[in-house]
């Protein structure tokens, strides 16, 4: 039998935990028999995309992302419409391509699957020329990104902290949207969200109806809601039911034309960039080969950190509720005491 030809690409410092046992990891689990394995890691931004590609040109089989969904995007993006399928092994903060597609978050049982090596062609987006693979998205979830990428530390309670602070004075805009070119229609939206996959990571389901393989994205607009109104969006996101909120507009397309009334930052799975007013997304259908899990468990798991921590949030939240809906000033101080107290 010949053996295929492997390659991990190792970002050492993606997610918040060390990630020095993994060579002696893969060296020990991976199946010799079947892969010739060769480790690489990265040293600088965009180094993954470069090596990558290096890889591709050379016939690799198998390129493995050993990061976050950042290294994700970096390595995946350079092997669209190539013969060379995508592994991943989660090392991020929130993984969630990974999660998506139900791949094991530990790294001995992420080599199991791609030991396993069964491979399905998944459909990618485009966002401006950015490719991405879990979602892009423009408002709130782009401030969002902005902002944990310039907080200088990483992991789960970085980003609840930013979401929970920043959201109490963030300014919805306005978005005109063209789908698959038919008639154009305005809304006003704290967010809206273009989905590949179903989630950002940690579980948190903005497009829970999103398949990878459907040739179709999610577009998910978040009309702008209440701060009394947030712990109910936060538990439709974290419970996979935020499509039946009545703050939820959400259809599928394959392309869409969108047009605000400013520039400002946009993402491409969770990585922040400056654009301006007009902005083209569209899929890319079958156009990414992607190493799957075949024994792919679509039941809901039980509720992992994140999502502990943000019922328990929310539902002191409720407590606070009545002493602070009266007093705009009052609330908004209530709550910012909160969440200082909560996450220090």
């Amino acid at each position: 039998m010949t053996k295929r030809r492997i390659v991990f690409i190792i970002n050492p410092i993606s997610g918040t935990g060390s990630k020095e046992v993994i060579p002696s990891l893969i060296e020990r689990h991976i199946d010799k028999e079947a892969y010739d394995v060769e480790m690489r890691f990265t040293e600088y931004a965009n180094h993954a995309s470069e090596i990558t590609t290096q890889c591709k040109e050379d016939g690799v089989d198998i390129v493995v992302a050993v990061g976050g969904d950042g290294t994700v995007n970096e390595v995946a993006r350079a092997l669209v419409d190539s013969p060379t399928a995508l592994g991943i092994i989660p090392c991020g903060s929130g993984n969630g391509l990974a999660r998506h597609l139900m791949l094991p978050m530990n790294v001995k049982g992420a080599i199991d699957i791609i030991n396993v090596g069964l491979i399905h062609e998944l459909d990618y987006g485009v966002i401006n020329e950015h490719p991405f693979f879990c979602t892009c998205g423009m408002g709130f979830d782009a401030f969002i990104s902005k902002k944990f990428a310039d907080a200088g530390k990483r992991g789960m309670m970085t980003y609840l902290e930013n979401v929970l602070r920043e959201g109490l004075k963030y300014e919805p805009d306005t978005y005109e949207l063209t789908i698959d070119g038919n008639d154009t229609k305005q809304y006003q939206a704290f967010l809206l969200s273009v989905a590949n996959a179903s989630q950002y990571g940690n579980d948190a389901y903005i497009a829970p109806q999103a398949s990878m393989s459907d040739g179709l994205l999610d577009v998910v607009i978040m009309e702008p809601f209440d701060i009394l109104e947030a712990p109910q969006v936060g538990i439709e996101l974290m419970n996979k039911t935020l499509d039946k909120s009545s703050r939820i507009k959400y259809f599928k397309a394959k392309d869409i034309k969108i047009r605000r009334s400013k520039p400002g930052v946009i993402h491409y799975d969770g990585d922040p960039v400056e654009a301006g007013t007009e902005l083209h997304v569209a899929i890319h259908n079958k156009g990414i080969r992607v190493v799957v899990n075949p024994l792919a468990d679509k039941k809901r798991r039980r509720p992992n950190m994140m999502q502990t921590a943000f019922s328990e949030i929310f539902n002191d939240l409720n407590i606070v509720r009545e002493e602070v809906v009266t007093n705009p000033v009052k609330r908004v101080k209530a709550i910012n005491n909160y969440i200082q107290n909560k996450l220090s």
